[in-house]
C-alpha cells in the first residue's frame, strides 16, 4: 500500500541527505546481483556472505550501535505490542527472534526489523474482535497472521514477485497510511487518558472517547504523565544525541515509581515481565478464524514489504550498493515466519530505530543481533526493571509514532496539480477509518486496479496530420493548420489493447474515417504505444479488419513492436492482416500508400528541397 512501493509515507522521513550513513569502505566495490547469483544458495544468506568479509575495525561499532539500540527496542516494542491486542512481553519476543532471523536472512546491513505502528492497526482489527479479551488467544491469532504473512513474502521473494508493492499509487498509498495513523492514534487515546472503551470501529470510538471525556472519566494523573511524554519525544524527535523516546519513557516510570502513581493515583503500569526467553510455539487457532487470519495476514505482508523496500532502497542508496527486492521479501518473510512460531507477531522495518542505528554507527547486521541479545538479557536477569513503567507513557510513544505516518505536505502538492489524485487519497483514508483497517486495505487494492483500468480503458488517442516546418506526424487537435493526405487516415493509440479498451478502439478508428474530408483508403495505426495485445483485443482487430476491407479501405500498422507482433502471430490475427501491412514507421507507411494511389500531395520537406 499504506505502497507498495515505488513510496510510502517512509520516503519523507528518510530522505533527509543530512542524516547518511558512514561511507563505504574505500576499495570495497559493491557485487553486482549477476556475480551473486553465481554464488549458489549461499545468496539466499547474505548475513554470511557479510560475516566472510567482516573487518574487525567494524565490531566496535556494530556492539555499540547495538546496545545503544536495545534502549530504543526495549519500550518500542513494548508499546508496539499493546497497540496490537497483545500483552507487553510479546512485543519483546516478535523483536529477538526476528532481528536474529533478518541478520541472516536480509540483504540490508542496516535495517533494523521489530513491531511496529503502521501493522499495529492491521493486527488489533483481526486480534481485538477474535481473542474476546484473552490474552493466549490473541497472540496466537497474532503469531498465526505473521505466520501468513511470513509464507506469503517468502514465496513472492523466490517467485521474483518483489515490483508487487509498486502497484499502489502514491496517493492510494499516502491515502492508506493516512488512514493506518488515524485508526492508530485514535485506538492509542484512551490510554492516554487513563479510560477504557469498547472498540467498534475508529469513528466511533473517537466519538466514545469524546463523551468519556466530557462524562468526567478521565485519570487526570495519568493524562499529565503521557501527554508529559508525549511532549517530550515530540520535541526531541529531530535529535540525534538525545534519544526522546527512551528519555520520556524513563522519565515517566522513574516517575511513577518515586511517587507510587500506581497505587495513589491509579496509573496503570507495565508490571513485572515473565522470566526467560521466547519458546517455540505453533500459533493453534480454530478453523472459524482462518479466513480472517489469512486476510489479515495478506494485508500485513503487503504493507510490512511496501515499508521495508523503501527503506532498504534508501538506504542502499546511501551505501551505494545495490538493492535486491526479491531477497528483502525472502529476509521479511523468514523473520515473519520466526515471530509466528517464537510467541511474537507480525513485523516490519522501522523507519524510527533504523537511523538509531545508523547514528550509532552500525556497520553490518551484527548491530541488530547485539541488539537481540541485549534485550533477551533483560528479559533473563532483570525482568522488574520495567514494572513502573506506565502505560500512558507507551501510548504516547504510539501515538507519536502515528503522527509520523500522516503525509500531508505531498499531498497539498498532489491537491495543487491533480486534484481527482487527490480525492482518491482521500477516499482510501475515509474507507480505512470507516471500515477499518482490513476492508480499507482490500479498498486501496480495488481503487488501485480501477484507477490502473481507467487510465486503459479511456486512453488518449489522436488522427495525425503534416505541421509545416515541423519534421514528424502530429495531432491534428494540438497542430490544427496540420494537413492530411487525401484517402489516408493516420490514428495514433496511446495505450497498449486489451479487453477493456479494445471496442472503444475499435470505434474511434471508425469515427476517424466517418470523419475524414476524403474518402479513405487506407487507415494507418500508428501503434509504437501499443505495447501489448491480448486475445480479446486481437479478435475485434480481426473483425475492423474485415468491416474495413467491406468498405474497400486497408487497416495497416507502423512501428508495431516486435513482441506485439509476436502475438498476433501466435493468436492467427497477422496472417489475416498480412505482412505487407506492418511498416516500420509512419514514413514508410506514407511513402507506401504514396507510391500505391495517386493523390494531390505534396509534403512541405519536398517543396523545401
Amino acid at each position: 500500500m499504506a505502497s507498495i512501493l515505488s513510496l510510502t509515507t517512509h520516503d519523507k522521513r528518510m530522505s533527509d541527505p543530512s542524516s547518511s550513513l558512514p561511507p563505504q569502505q574505500p576499495g570495497r566495490v559493491a557485487r553486482p546481483r549477476a556475480a551473486l547469483e553465481q554464488i549458489g544458495w549461499i545468496r539466499w544468506l547474505p548475513g554470511l556472505l557479510t560475516l566472510r568479509s567482516y573487518e574487525a575495525a567494524w565490531l566496535r561499532h556494530d556492539i555499540v550501535a547495538g546496545l545503544v539500540l536495545t534502549t530504543m527496542l526495549v519500550p518500542v516494542g513494548i508499546a508496539y505490542a499493546v497497540a496490537s491486542g497483545v500483552p507487553g512481553i510479546y512485543g519483546l519476543y516478535a523483536t529477538i527472534i526476528p532481528l536474529l532471523a533478518y541478520a541472516l536472512f536480509g540483504p540490508s546491513r542496516i535495517l533494523v526489523l521489530g513491531p511496529d505502528s503502521s501493522l499495529a492497526a492491521v493486527i488489533l482489527a483481526v486480534v481485538l474482535p477474535l481473542s474476546g479479551g484473552d490474552p493466549m488467544r490473541a497472540i496466537a491469532l497474532a503469531g498465526a497472521m505473521a505466520i501468513v504473512s511470513g509464507l506469503v513474502c517468502i514465496v513472492a521473494g523466490l517467485a521474483r514477485l518483489g515490483f508487487i508493492t509498486e502497484l499502489l499509487s502514491k496517493p492510494i498509498r499516502y491515502g492508506y497510511m493516512n488512514g493506518i495513523a488515524l485508526t492508530v492514534l485514535i485506538s492509542q487515546l484512551p490510554k492516554l487518558f487513563g479510560f477504557s472503551i469498547d472498540s467498534v470501529g475508529p469513528l466511533k470510538d473517537l466519538w466514545a472517547i469524546a463523551s468519556s471525556v466530557v462524562d468526567g472519566m478521565t485519570n487526570w494523573t495519568t493524562f499529565a504523565v503521557g501527554a508529559g511524554a508525549l511532549v517530550v519525544i515530540l520535541l526531541l524527535k529531530g535529535s540525534k544525541l538525545i534519544p526522546g523516546i527512551l528519555v520520556a519513557v524513563v522519565g515517566a516510570t522513574v516517575l511513577v515509581g518515586m511517587l507510587d502513581l500506581g497505587e495513589r493515583a491509579g496509573v496503570a503500569v507495565l508490571g513485572s515481565l515473565p522470566q526467560g526467553l521466547p519458546a517455540f510455539a505453533i500459533p493453534w487457532i480454530s478453523w472459524d478464524d482462518l479466513g480472517q487470519v489469512v486476510i489479515g495476514g495478506l494485508a500485513v505482508a503487503l504493507v510490512s514489504f511496501a515499508d521495508t523496500s523503501v527503506l532498504s532502497r534508501v538506504y542502499a542508496a546511501r551505501l551505494r550498493t545495490p538493492v535486491d527486492p526479491n531477497q528483502e521479501m525472502v529476509g521479511l518473510g523468514v523473520a515473519n515466519l520466526a515471530a509466528g512460531f517464537f510467541q511474537g507477531f507480525a513485523i516490519s522495518s522501522s523507519s524510527s530505530r533504523t537511523p538509531v542505528a545508523e547514528a550509532a554507527g552500525s556497520k553490518t547486521q551484527l548491530t541488530g543481533v547485539v541488539g537481540a541479545l541485549g534485550v533477551a538479557l533483560l528479559l533473563v536477569m532483570a525482568p522488574d526493571l520495567l514494572r513502573d513503567l506506565p502505560t500512558t507513557a507507551l501510548a504516547a510513544v504510539v501515538i507519536a509514532s502515528a503522527i509520523g505516518l500522516f503525509e500531508f505536505a505531498d499531498l497539498r502538492r498532489i491537491w495543487r496539480i491533480q486534484r481527482w489524485e487527490f480525492w482518491l487519497s482521500v477516499v482510501c483514508t475515509t474507507g480505512v477509518a470507516v471500515l477499518g483497517a482490513i476492508p480499507g486495505i482490500g479498498l486501496a487494492i480495488a481503487i488501485a486496479v480501477i484507477e490502473f483500468l481507467w487510465d486503459g480503458w479511456r486512453p488518449h488517442f489522436a488522427v495525425l496530420g503534416r505541421a509545416e516546418g515541423v519534421k514528424g506526424y502530429h495531432d491534428i487537435k494540438r497542430y490544427p493548420d496540420a494537413r492530411r493526405i487525401p484517402g489516408l487516415v493516420l490514428f495514433r493509440w496511446d495505450a497498449p489493447l486489451f479487453f477493456a479498451n479494445a471496442e472503444q478502439f475499435s470505434e474511434r478508428v471508425l469515427d476517424a474515417v466517418a470523419e475524414s474530408p476524403t474518402p479513405v483508403r487506407w487507415v494507418v495505426v500508428a501503434a509504437e504505444p501499443v505495447t501489448s495485445v491480448d486475445v480479446t483485443a486481437a479478435d475485434v482487430l480481426a473483425e475492423l479488419d474485415r468491416t474495413l476491407r467491406e468498405a474497400g479501405i486497408e487497416l495497416c500498422f507502423a512501428e508495431m513492436k516486435d513482441p506485439v507482433k509476436d502475438k498476433l502471430k501466435r493468436f492467427e490475427v497477422f496472417s489475416q492482416l498480412g505482412e505487407e501491412t506492418f511498416f516500420p514507421t509512419v514514413g514508410s507507411a506514407v511513402s507506401g500508400y504514396l507510391a500505391t494511389h495517386e493523390v494531390a500531395w505534396e509534403d512541405w520537406e519536398a517543396r523545401k528541397a
